[in-house]
């Protein structure tokens, strides 16, 4: 600690100089800003107005530089709190390590899982950078292309019908039935707010007591088993089906119950080990959660379960109404897009044999509405929609994602484009699977977190679009898969950005044109009686109008 002090107190004199070199430097620094003065005594104004203009300069200067220090000053804050809570929470969940002086583990004992996810209050990166004049101007653009959008449709309406055409027919057809879906969500929801809470809470009233820990615990795990896969699982999925849902109520219905069976779960995961631990340890320190608790994590939007989240000191209502206003306006954003750049395209495919050249230009073709559409999505959903809960749950961490658009990687793309999911894969897939087969299967955890996420995703797409189609399934496994260990974290550079959006764009080009392919043709070209092998087979590669 001496030598230490005498290094600083040595790099404090190198650093501003002894008091004779001080009252030097104050000559000089009195001598370069006194006003020279001319042969006859008077003052130079010019040298005068210098100086005034390069204290004016400074002046400016000053705000943006106290700015940035206050930003880095509050990264590094906000970084030394989290590793301070992952530090004390660690230490917490596992006292038995205190035990273990001698570094030897006991035999038979596997080691907890590590601490999960910490929430810190912080906002979105968008509502940051919106307070950015440069990137607020991106935004305006995107609002005028939107009005030339409109604009073009209700002009050429009027050339071809000579009135304006004002309908919203994709709009009404696509979210049709919400006599069925309003009822359905309301018996998912009722359901995963009591089943799961009632089990866990009489399983771990007695698990203490109980001298047949283990068959208790199976017990209930098979009976919340069957509630995931039967409650949640079966009867969203089967009400889909037999009513027929367009595709817009069939999401809502569909990622809902994928939604639902995620916090469920979540919530099981969370504190099941926290009783377990209790128990082992004859302990009453744990205090079981209240149903108040649980029930705001299931509007919350996060898939982690805690008994606490950092909350903000008030509500933005303001905030709350444009947020849900930008989700409205990107509704019809996405209507345009379709009317204007898709269907004209797709109808006009379905009239042609299908071949090579045709499904290469509509790939192409689909490939600007299919980047509009992703970001549209991403706005609305992870941005708009996320952020309007969190306002009016007063909910602070705003992570919702990061800056997904800099990556120079696939693998760094999967982690910040949606946080949300990725935390609840990483944690209870990824994290889950090191913990119980050991860390050296990395590439298998990572090939089931690919392989979970690739089959719910098109689950949703065949649930909703009444077809299989496994496009999106092929891509995550196959091309997704290599990209990710490819373009990985050693990628840097400009470059292997411009490769990543390169890749990004025609993905969504292939996506958006194969499936607006098959759902044509099974609009045009129904069979009466399709066998297993019909529902399976493309039926665009099959289906033409003769006109």
């Amino acid at each position: 600690m001496v030598g230490e002090d005498n290094i600083f107190i040595r790099n404090r004199r190198a650093k501003y100089g002894t008091s004779e070199e001080k009252d030097d430097l104050s000559s000089r620094l009195e001598g370069d800003w006194s006003f020279s003065k001319s042969s006859n005594g008077q003052i130079d104004f010019d040298h005068a107005m210098t100086r005034k203009m390069q204290l004016l300069a400074e002046a400016e200067l000053k705000p943006a530089f106290m700015k940035g220090v206050d930003g880095h000053f509050t990264e590094f804050v906000n970084g030394l709190i989290e590793k301070s809570v992952l530090l004390e929470s660690s230490s917490s969940a596992f006292p038995e390590n205190c035990a273990e002086k001698d570094g030897h583990k006991i035999k038979g004992s596997r080691a907890q899982p590590e601490h999960g996810k910490v929430f810190i209050a912080r906002k979105s990166l968008l509502d940051e950078l919106f307070e950015v004049e440069h990137i607020r101007t991106i935004y305006h653009m995107f609002i005028a292309l939107l009005i030339l959008f409109i604009l073009s449709t209700l002009v050429v309406d009027f050339i071809d019908e000579g009135r304006l055409v004002l309908e919203f027919d994709l709009v009404v057809f696509s979210f049709g039935k919400f006599s069925v879906v309003a009822p359905t969500w309301f018996c998912m929801f009722l359901s995963t707010l009591v089943v799961p809470y009632g089990l866990f809470l009489q399983w771990a009233q007695g698990y203490r007591e109980s001298s047949h820990k283990t068959i208790r615990s199976l017990v209930f795990g098979g009976l919340f088993m069957i509630f995931q896969l039967v409650g949640l699982g079966f009867g969203p999925t089967y009400i889909a089906l037999s009513y027929e849902l367009p595709p817009a109520s069939g999401f809502i219905v569909i990622l809902e119950q994928v939604r639902l069976v995620m916090k469920a779960h979540s919530f099981i995961r969370e504190n099941v080990p926290q009783i377990i631990s209790s128990a082992s340890q004859k302990t009453n320190s744990v205090r079981l959660p209240q149903i108040s608790q649980y029930l705001y994590f299931l509007f919350a939007p996060t898939l982690i379960y805690r008994d606490d989240y950092p909350r903000t000191p008030t509500r933005r209502w303001s905030y709350v109404v444009t947020r849900f206003a930008q989700v409205l306006c990107s509704l019809f954003y996405v209507y345009y897009i379709f009317v204007r750049l898709c269907i004209p395209v797709y109808r006009n495919y379905i009239r042609e044999p299908f071949n090579l050249r045709g499904l290469v230009l509509c790939i192409f073709n689909s490939i600007l509405p299919g980047v509009l559409i992703l970001f549209l999505m991403f706005f609305a959903f992870l941005h708009c929609w996320l952020n309007a809960f969190a306002e009016m749950l007063r909910f602070g961490d705003r992570m919702f994602y990061k800056d997904w658009w800099n990556s120079t990687s696939f693998a760094n793309y999967y982690r910040t484009w949606n946080v949300v999911v990725h935390d609840w894969l990483y944690y209870y897939v990824y994290r889950d699977f090191l913990w119980f087969f050991g860390k050296h299967f990395k590439a298998a955890a990572m090939l089931l977190v690919f392989t979970i996420s690739a089959a719910v995703h098109e689950y949703a797409l065949a649930v909703c679009f009444g077809y299989f189609y496994p496009v999106l399934f092929c891509i995550f496994m196959c091309f997704g898969m290599v990209f990710n260990f490819i373009l990985n974290d050693r990628r840097k550079g400009p470059i292997w950005n411009v490769i990543m959006w390169t890749s990004l764009f025609l993905g969504q080009g292939i996506i958006l044109s194969l499936y607006s392919q098959e759902w044509y043709a099974h609009q045009y070209c129904p069979l009466k009686n399709p066998t297993f092998l019909d529902y399976i087979k493309p039926r665009s590669w099959a289906c033409h109008i003769k006109m």
